[in-house]
């Protein structure tokens, strides 16, 4: 009773800045599970990664074990992509760009939702940007923590922070494989 009435409250609040979370690099192998954890050190979603699947499955999960955003590898494609679902469709895809010689550059096609995002900067060294028409809509970085192995995702506000965060996870693995 006191939490739903906590959780009307949250939702009734402006959101007057950024959302950031902490993350692991390298995060898991397929069967690990870990944490994602907010500004404060509470526990904001669960990665739930699959094991005995034909193809690499993770699951985003609220405090509360409810499914958020499944992502799954697509195989046997010309480029490497996950596709993240919510409620059993596909809401984004992300894949690594074609061409680009200076950056490693992530395209994140949103599936009729709106423009697509991108990834731009240094993915392997966690200190890169995810964009939408120009604007920024998160920024990833290990600058936040002093802790090693852990970066940080800043989300600005208004953002679907499940899916970001479930992209940036997507770009992770996808780097890790390479």
């Amino acid at each position: 009773m006191f939490r739903h009435r906590r959780e009307e409250r949250q939702e009734q609040q402006p959101d007057f800045g950024p959302h950031r979370y902490q993350m692991r690099e390298k995060m898991l192998t397929i069967g690990d599970d870990f944490w994602i954890e907010d500004a404060h050190g509470q526990r904001a979603y669960k990665v739930d990664g699959k094991v005995l699947r034909a193809r690499n499955t993770l699951i985003l999960e609220d405090p509360n074990g409810r499914e958020v955003a499944k992502v799954q590898e697509r195989m046997l494609r010309a480029r490497d992509s996950m596709a993240i679902e919510r409620d059993g469709q596909k809401i984004a895809e992300v894949h690594k760009a074609f061409v680009n010689v200076m950056r490693d550059h992530f395209k994140i096609d949103l599936a009729g939702r709106g423009p697509d995002m991108e990834a731009k900067g240094n993915i392997v060294g966690h200190e890169f940007e995810i964009t939408q028409n120009g604007a920024k809509v998160a920024e990833i970085s290990k600058k936040w923590f002093r802790v090693r192995d852990t970066y940080g995702v800043e989300i600005e506000p208004n953002q679907d922070d499940a899916l970001v965060l479930t992209a940036v996870i997507c770009i992770d693995q996808m780097t890790d494989e390479h």
